[in-house]
């Protein structure tokens, strides 16, 4: 049986796994059905950091040349001193012939742009203000029910909805809960000046700082604080960001000084945890945040939902059956997406720790190598 003879497949969660699931589904001819809770095609977050792997999934998912068009990209990540001095670069070289630079950024709404039309392009148009209420399935298909009195029955069902899945707690009853780091993540964006040309870290403080370039004009700076965990007032935030900007210098010091009342940040506990596996039962597969919500220091949590796209379509199109395709799936890249939330969370400790900036460094040039390798 081949992909096409597979069946439809539905999708629960309209985000960036949902979204290239729906991509590369479509493009192996299966029928897709596209849902998701939120009203439309919500957009939360300022940019996102994209490494070198996570550019060649987007090249594989075919959507490469508009992100290097609307977004950045170009080589390499500059760390330096809390005081703006140049420490040193970490390359970040990917193999020629995966056609793609070796690092990047965009803002969160300019990419989920780009692949929601090429969702649409697709075929696929997305049901919305629509959650799942039921799954039951035997042997052969599953029964869904949704929030709106509807039904349907599908070949198989991808849990693509994000780090607090209600399709993992119907799945998965007995998972763990996303936990609390310690540490929380500050974003807002700012002015690229022309002689900024890649990513930036600036450690040796209490905090972490960087930046990353998404646009000719653009870049979002971030600050990572450990604190207990806390939510924060919106009118909160611009002072708290500019308490914790005072030591820094350079360009940072010149971005603190930009900070109004007015001025747009946001603010964000960050959550992980590790499930176990196998992320499928019977024919629901989690993909995404959904199986393997991450932190941010690898910049990697959307290229590995991307990558589970990928992957969970190639095999499908060579197994046809949903089981063989599932465990297919497993095998090849469970082990991948693991290594990125413990890597992630590795750094996150250090950081907490203030490790030496050799120590903390030395973690994310370890793991790009790894992620590097061919998925």
């Amino acid at each position: 049986m081949t992909s096409q003879q597979a069946g439809r497949v539905l999708i629960v969660g309209a985000g960036i796994a949902g979204m290239s699931a729906t991509i590369a589904l479509r493009r192996t001819g299966v029928a897709v059905d596209l849902i998701d809770i939120e009203p439309d095609w919500t957009v939360v977050g300022a940019g996102l950091t994209i490494t070198g792997p996570t550019l060649r999934a987007l090249r594989q998912l075919g959507v490469y040349d508009a992100v290097a068009a609307q977004g950045y990209v170009g080589e390499g990540i500059r760390v330096c001193g809390v005081d703006g001095t140049y420490i040193r670069d970490i390359p970040t070289p990917m193999p020629p012939e995966a056609g793609v630079c070796g690092s990047g950024g965009i803002g969160r709404p300019v990419l989920y742009r780009i692949l929601s039309s090429q969702v649409l392009a697709s075929g696929v148009r997305p049901r919305f203000g629509r959650s799942v209420v039921e799954i039951a399935q035997d042997t052969v298909g599953v029964d869904v029910t949704f929030s709106d009195g509807t039904a349907g029955r599908y070949a198989m069902v991808i849990g693509a909805d994000g780090i607090y899945s209600r399709t993992r707690h119907q799945v998965f009853p007995a998972a763990p809960e996303p936990e609390y780091t310690g540490q929380s993540v500050w974003r807002m964006f700012v002015p690229r000046p022309p002689e900024v040309d890649r990513r930036h870290y600036f450690l040796g403080g209490k905090v972490k700082v960087g930046w990353t370039p998404v646009s000719a004009t653009q870049m979002y700076m971030f600050v990572v604080e450990r604190t207990p965990r806390k939510i924060r007032a919106p009118h909160e935030l611009p002072g708290g960001l500019a308490d914790l900007l005072k030591p820094y210098g350079g360009h940072v010091r010149t971005f603190r000084e930009s900070i109004r009342e007015d001025t747009e940040i946001a603010y964000r506990p960050l959550e992980s945890f590790l499930l176990p596996g196998p992320w499928h039962r019977g024919r629901v597969i989690l993909i995404g945040d959904a199986a393997h919500p991450t932190t941010p220091q690898l910049a990697s949590g959307a290229g590995i939902a991307v990558e589970d796209a990928l992957v969970l379509a190639e095999e499908l199109a060579h197994h046809g059956a949903v089981p063989a395709t599932f465990e297919a799936f497993s095998a090849r890249h469970e082990q991948r997406c693991r290594f990125v939330v413990e890597s992630s969370i590795e750094i996150g400790r250090l950081e907490q720790e203030q490790a030496p900036p050799a120590a903390q460094t030395a973690v994310v040039e370890r793991a790009l190598t790894r992620l590097v390798e061919p998925v």
